[in-house]
């Protein structure tokens, strides 16, 4: 019995036998419905990745390309947060940009500020390699959450790589479960990273040469519209106003001027334009000058903190300017001038997507069709004052010779008659031929004259002429000196301001006969004396008209003097410094 016994069917050792089995079977039945599911849930994880290659292949704008792989970066690996942060350029490794997911906006708002990567995400980007952590606050490079923040524990950052270059992270917080990120979760982040690397790349190629397509068409543009344009002020205007509109920018303006110690603002964008204020400006030691001498564009990231910077924000109306891109306006004839584009510090991500080659070649371009347009409208300058003096030419030796010959020939027959009157007659006729010469002599001379504002001899003969028909008498004219060449342009607007007033004056109320206008430079003044033989000066009138003289005279540091009698007519003489006096 002992060696050949067997237990009975319903013995103890083959009931503990059974139960062990049936545990055995339960644990491996269990392993292979865990291995089937992770296997299932692999290969649903394997058609997300695939489907999110092939979706963000795509998409070819790169701000939609971010959000795209921040969703499907949550998804894979089941974390309630995804954000993406796009690092800045330069020797400050920051984040510029930082793209989200999961937060609701008001979680957003009461939050503030995005993160620029201080504390665990700072360490990602100093040490670009994949960090996986069951809880954030463990960590010794954590750096809080701010207020309002919603809780996070598990963490998984890795980095996204273009080429060579890292463009940013991503990270991923709080896997759904209270569960901890797994080496596949870190494995297929960074497959996604990879794939994600190549749509950044290839969504910022397309953005680049969308960019410079952008800037091609108004280089286009410009050059067609210069092609017409006569007026260099309008073309500059133009040209400020295409690059601040293409680049994106708050602020244009440029500056001209070949030389670094004569640099004059010319036109403004975007801003309140006073160029008065800006040409008060030292531009002789600035970021403009150092375009002229280099003629190499300069960027700065801060224009208020660069030492070499003048800063139009001082200026009463302007917004305060943060990062801007400076390029010379290169021709033929080398650097002409400064395009300038700024943007306000709340805009500086646009300035950081501006390649300043762009401006650079944008500003070639405009400055040659400039130098183009000018040298066309000097042609037909030059036309025009060929056609004039031909006239003039003409009036002289066909015109005034005939008149002169035909007043002889009256001054003979005076001689030969003894009748007063018919004498008296040929004497006004006489006269009268004498002035024609003459008027027709002031006409040559007028053709010969630049037909612009800005001289202002020829203005001052418009404004006498056009009150001696206002008075129906001839106010004599005599100009001393150059004019042209002596008087600053601070002054001239307010001498020709003054001639008018005095004229008009003289047209309401002095009821004159004879008016003499004297204009002279003197060494480095200039005097502006306007007589009449009228009744002089109604002391009970307003003297509103003398008082505005006055004041302008006071603003140049000038005298005004008024000299009137009752019946022997009235004297106004304006005396100011010709230059501005130097400081």
């Amino acid at each position: 019995m002992e060696h050949g016994a067997r237990p009975g069917p319903r013995g103890g050792e083959h009931l503990a036998g059974s139960s062990l089995g049936e545990v055995e079977f339960e644990d491996l039945l269990r392993e292979v419905l865990g291995r089937m599911e992770g296997a299932l849930d692999q290969q649903a994880r394997l058609r997300l990745l695939l489907d999110a290659v092939v979706t963000m292949a795509g998409d070819l704008t790169l701000d939609g390309v971010l959000a795209r792989i921040v969703s499907i970066a949550g998804q894979l690996v089941d974390a309630r947060y995804a954000a993406l942060g796009v690092l800045a350029s330069g020797d400050e490794r920051r984040l510029r940009t930082f793209v989200h997911h999961g937060m609701e906006a008001d979680v957003v708002d009461r939050i503030g500020a995005l993160p620029t990567g201080h504390g665990l995400l700072g360490l990602l980007i100093d040490d670009p390699r994949p960090i996986r952590l069951r809880d954030i606050a463990a960590h010794p490079a954590s750096y809080g959450f701010p207020e309002g923040h919603p809780p996070m524990s598990s963490f998984l950052g890795v980095p996204i790589r273009v080429r060579e270059r890292v463009f940013g992270n991503l990270y991923l917080t709080e896997k759904v479960g209270g569960t901890d990120f797994t080496e596949i979760d870190e494995d297929v982040v960074i497959a996604l990273a990879a794939a994600a690397g190549v749509a950044i790349e290839n969504a910022t190629l397309y953005q680049e040469a969308e960019h410079r397509q952008t800037w091609l068409t108004a280089t286009a543009e410009i050059a067609a519209l210069l092609a017409g344009e006569s007026d260099a002020d309008h073309g500059l205007q133009a040209v400020a106003d295409r690059a601040r509109s293409v680049s994106g920018a708050d602020v244009a303006w440029i500056v001209t001027g070949a030389d670094p110690s004569a640099l004059c603002f010319a036109v403004v964008s975007g801003a309140p334009v006073d160029l008065e204020a800006m040409r008060r400006l030292p531009m002789e030691e600035s970021l403009a000058s150092v375009v002229i001498r280099t003629g190499e564009p300069v960027s700065v990231d801060d224009l208020a903190s660069d030492e070499r910077a003048v800063d139009p924000s001082s200026i009463e109306g302007w917004p305060e300017l943060g990062p801007v891109v400076m390029v010379p306006l290169r021709s033929g004839q080398g650097v002409e001038g400064v395009l300038s584009l700024a943007w306000t510090p709340a805009h500086a991500e646009g300035f950081r997507r501006v390649d300043a080659a762009l401006p650079a070649s944008f500003a070639e371009q405009a400055a040659l069709a400039l130098h183009v347009a000018r040298s066309r409208a000097y042609r037909q300058r030059l036309t025009l004052f060929e056609d004039r003096d031909r006239i003039g030419r003409d009036l002289h030796d066909l015109v005034i010779q005939r008149l002169f010959a035909v007043g002889l020939g009256l001054q003979s027959a005076a001689t030969l008659t003894t009748d007063a009157e018919l004498g008296g007659r040929l004497a006004q006729a006489i006269d009268d031929l004498d002035d024609t010469i003459k008027d027709i002599r002031r006409t040559i001379f007028s053709l010969g004259a630049m037909d612009s504002a800005a001289d202002v001899q020829s203005e001052i003969e418009r404004l006498v002429a056009r009150a001696g028909s206002t008075m129906k008498i001839r106010p004599s004219l005599r100009l001393d000196g150059p004019l042209r060449t002596a008087l600053s342009v601070d002054v001239v607007p307010d001498l020709l301001a003054v001639l008018g007033e005095a004229l008009t004056n003289i047209s309401r109320h002095a009821h004159a006969s004879e008016v003499d206008v004297r204009i002279g430079v003197d060494g480095r003044l200039v005097t502006l004396t306007v007589s009449d033989n009228g009744r002089g000066v109604d002391t009970e009138a307003p003297r509103s008209g003398l008082d505005n003289m006055r004041a302008r005279a006071l603003r140049h540091g000038g005298t005004f003097v008024v000299e009137s009698a009752a019946g022997t007519g009235t004297t106004v003489e304006w005396t100011v410094p010709a230059m501005p006096t130097p400081t």
